[in-house]
């Protein structure tokens, strides 16, 4: 028996790079798959069937069962029927993987609104709206009775994680979906809901210029983060949710969150900071002393 036989699962940008090879993998371990892509550019313009159906094609000709559907994550609607797409031609959905992206990169200050508002509304719109969909629907069927264990597997970025010059709506939007994904994963535990997220460096159209000097290293390859997105979503995973898996080539890593240090540095009084002791304060944390001081300050 395959790993994610009775799997149904939605991906969307799924026409090519990382979305394709998750696609394929997802169908070699034997899920079905709705291929969720417009067609647009890189920066999100333009449009067609094309990529969603050659993937089908390609699912299909190995064996397994796609579906296209070449709705855009950024249209209400159109996220609400890719859940209706999969439910009324397999049955069930049992998985999402939200992969679909542009990029518009400028500096912060040449950033222009429209820009600013087309990288949100894909990334992180889209994730939130597909990712709304399919709960409300696992959420239905809970309440039903049903016994749920469904997944939802998000994309973020290093750019979201640490920044990334000239991708102020870039690191912003796939910031934005790492919060997303912590915050679903709380809500939907549960109902049976797992949401976990992949940090992947790939090689592909979105990421070219940032590998110019890499292009033919197979660690690049998109397919090297696609066994870890097929194994997110199968039952072996379902223990794991609210988490950051980063893909290097063969390297796996977690991901931690934002922390709160283990020192802090107490007010004087014991109640309230001042303002003159915060400059002190601060460069005691950071391991550094104000000007006219031997060394850091003691924590009293």
């Amino acid at each position: 028996m395959a790993a994610l036989e009775n799997a149904v699962v939605l991906v969307t940008g799924g026409g090519r790079g990382l979305g394709r090879a998750h696609c394929l993998e997802l169908a070699a371990q034997g899920a079905a798959v709705v291929v969720n892509d417009p067609g647009v550019g890189r920066d999100g313009d333009g449009g067609g069937a094309g990529p969603a159906a050659d993937v089908v094609a390609e699912i299909k000709a190995a064996g397994g069962n796609a579906v296209p559907h070449t709705g855009s994550v950024t249209s209400w609607t159109d996220a609400a029927d890719m859940v209706r797409t999969a439910v009324s031609t397999f049955g069930t959905l049992t998985g999402v993987v939200n992969n679909a992206g542009i990029l518009r990169d400028e500096m912060i200050t040449s950033a222009t609104e429209q820009a600013w508002d087309a990288v949100i509304a894909v990334h992180l719109k889209g994730t939130f709206a597909v990712t709304r969909h399919a709960c409300d629907f696992w959420r239905a069927q809970a309440k039903a009775g049903r016994q749920i264990d469904a997944h939802i597997v998000n994309t973020v970025s290093g750019a979201g994680l640490w920044g990334n010059i000239g991708q102020s709506a870039y690191s912003a939007a796939k910031a934005g979906i790492a919060g997303l994904t912590a915050v679903t994963a709380l809500e939907m535990r549960r109902y049976g809901v797992a949401v976990n997220a992949i940090s992947p460096l790939a090689l592909t159209r979105m990421s070219a210029q940032f590998f110019s000097d890499r292009g033919s290293d197979p660690a690049l390859d998109p397919a090297c983060a696609s066994p870890v997105v097929a194994w997110l979503q199968s039952a072996e995973s379902s223990w794991l949710t609210g988490q950051i898996l980063r893909i290097d080539g063969g390297k796996l890593s977690r991901v931690d969150g934002y922390t709160e240090a283990p020192h802090h540095y107490p007010a004087a009084d014991g109640a309230r900071l001042q303002y003159g002791e915060i400059g002190q304060a601060v460069s005691w944390l950071w391991g550094t002393a104000p000007r006219g001081l031997a060394g850091p300050l003691p924590v009293r």
